[in-house]
């Protein structure tokens, strides 16, 4: 995801997932101030090194996920930690399952309803892999419900990291399969 903040223009990538041509294309002349990678998986940091090098953009991981990720993180992120693009700002929230170091960043719009950009933490259709881990999927339902559905409303937009987006109200009330089904 590329956003740009409308007062100043700076942009953030978040996930500079593949195919770093048509990524670096999309950010356009304007360049990026910073990428952020949600978690050490290789599918979320493919094109990393080659957006840095191009852009001389600042990168930020959660911290207990940027040993696995192979371009130095500049800013280790924690839960509650917020990364500004321009006047926009964004809050982390460390979401522990799919990997020990993941994070959902949640941008709380003042005109408007909330976005909250997951990575691979929340889908349509329920939490991210845990790899049938039960104290993982245990960790991550907690972590997603406490974190994003306790805390914001249903009118929350959801981009996931990969697939379809959706909204926390379409999500909430599937909240009791996930639990059962554990996954």
């Amino acid at each position: 995801y590329l956003l740009r903040c409308r007062a100043t223009d700076e942009q953030v990538l978040i996930d500079a997932a593949n195919e770093a041509q048509t990524l670096l294309g999309m950010i356009g002349d304007d360049g990026i101030a910073s990428v952020v990678t949600t978690h050490r998986h290789g599918d979320h940091w493919q094109a990393l090194a080659e957006v840095v090098a191009a852009t001389g953009a600042r990168t930020y991981a959660g911290r207990d996920d940027a040993e696995g990720i192979p371009v130095p993180t500049d800013v280790l992120v924690d839960d509650g930690d917020v990364i500004r693009v321009g006047r926009v700002e964004l809050t982390a929230r460390h979401l522990v399952g799919h990997t020990p170091g993941s994070i959902a960043l949640v941008y709380d719009d003042p005109h408007g309803h909330p976005h909250v950009f997951t990575g691979d933490c929340l889908f349509p259709g329920g939490v991210g892999n845990t790899h049938k881990d039960p104290k993982a999927f245990a960790s991550l339902i907690h972590d997603v419900e406490t974190k994003i559905f306790a805390v914001l409303p249903d009118e929350t937009w959801v981009y996931p990291g990969h697939g379809d987006d959706t909204t926390l109200g379409a999500e909430r009330p599937h909240l009791p399969e996930w639990h059962q089904r554990g996954w």
